[in-house]
């Protein structure tokens, strides 16, 4: 007997007001942030699958704001950690500290650093050293820390995102590729349109200030997580994805020219498992309650782009792994032809 792709989630009311509830979140984040919607979408897209987005821009372009608002949007609690090359991981993770009692009695007791919160905005994280980043992969990927010999939950939900500047790259140090891979999603923060800068001037450069409304809060969001993970995918689809994925790697017999020309490794099975779960949220996120190759197509760049590892011949010759990634969408069909 096959195993069926995914339980189909009702659409009852309950449902219906969870979708509702998500929908509303984008909303309110759009009553602020100017000219992103992809990014909004992306940014919620991972919030709701319970992943880590790495965000890619200039300074200014309204980074923290968007994560300011969504702190506030879902009432939830909100750090931020401006990574810097002396960042020792005690200063993110927290440390105990001798406490002397009235009795005169001392003690070591564990004082939380900024991670402890539902929303962490690590700022130019590729400043950060190793060992700081070393720290922060375990607090992403497990969502608890370990100090000394314990260890400590963090709060649900728990969320990061984190922001590199593309341009400065003096006193950095490269992201490894396997906390790379902890990142849902890495989206790219563009320089607005003239219209939208506009816009932006309008809304900061007078004593107004937009107001958002609490449309959820921690436990509704777990709640839309699980919904959202239910929805159908069917089997030809689900085919699809995995296609995708396997047409990102060189050695694949019928992968395109430019991923033998250009990539050195492929994307890896948490890619695979991204493209999917990212899917199920946008078709969420659109009213939706099964998952269409559009879904697939729409979050696969965000998906991939940060996951192809690419050769030194794609290096010398430009080539930027959304190339790699719009072949890729290309050149693999919907369904297997006979």
């Amino acid at each position: 007997m096959p195993t069926p792709t995914a339980t189909p989630t009702s659409s009852g009311p309950a449902t219906e007001k969870l979708q509702a509830q998500a929908i509303a979140i984008e909303k309110e984040l759009a009553k602020v942030i100017v000219g992103y919607p992809e990014v909004l979408r992306g940014v919620l897209i991972t919030l709701l699958a319970g992943g880590h987005a790495l965000i890619e821009g200039a300074p200014g372009l309204g980074k923290t704001l968007l994560v300011r608002t969504l702190a506030d949007v879902l009432d939830l609690t909100y750090s931020r950690i401006q990574c810097t090359p002396d960042l020792m991981p005690s200063d993110i993770l927290g440390t105990n500290v001798l406490m002397a009692a009235e009795t005169g009695e001392r003690r070591f007791e564990f004082q939380s650093g900024p991670v402890f919160a539902n929303l962490i905005l690590v700022d130019e994280v590729n400043r950060a050293a190793p060992k700081t980043q070393s720290a922060l992969l375990e607090a992403m990927q497990e969502r608890n820390v370990t100090i000394g010999s314990r260890a400590y939950p963090l709060p649900r939900p728990f969320f990061v995102i984190a922001t590199q500047n593309p341009i400065e790259m003096t006193g950095t140090y490269p992201l490894p590729e396997a906390q790379l891979d902890r990142f849902l999603f890495k989206l790219k923060v563009e320089f607005p349109s003239a219209t939208n800068l506009t816009e932006i001037l309008t809304r900061t450069t007078t004593t107004w200030e937009p107001t958002v409304q609490h449309v959820a809060d921690g436990e509704s969001l777990i709640g839309i997580q699980h919904v959202a993970r239910d929805l159908l995918i069917a089997s030809h689809v689900m085919d699809y994805a995995a296609r995708l994925i396997m047409a990102t790697h060189p050695r694949i017999p019928g992968s395109p020219d430019p991923v033998k020309q250009y990539v050195r490794y492929g994307a890896s099975p948490r890619a695979a498992q991204g493209v999917v779960i990212a899917a199920k949220m946008n078709a969420f996120l659109s009213g939706r309650l099964n998952v269409s190759f559009d879904d697939i197509r729409y979050v696969a760049p965000a998906a991939l782009r940060h996951r192809i590892i690419l050769n030194v011949e794609a290096e010398v010759a430009g080539m930027e792994p959304d190339v790699i990634v719009d072949n890729v969408l290309k050149h693999v069909a919907e369904e297997l032809r006979n």
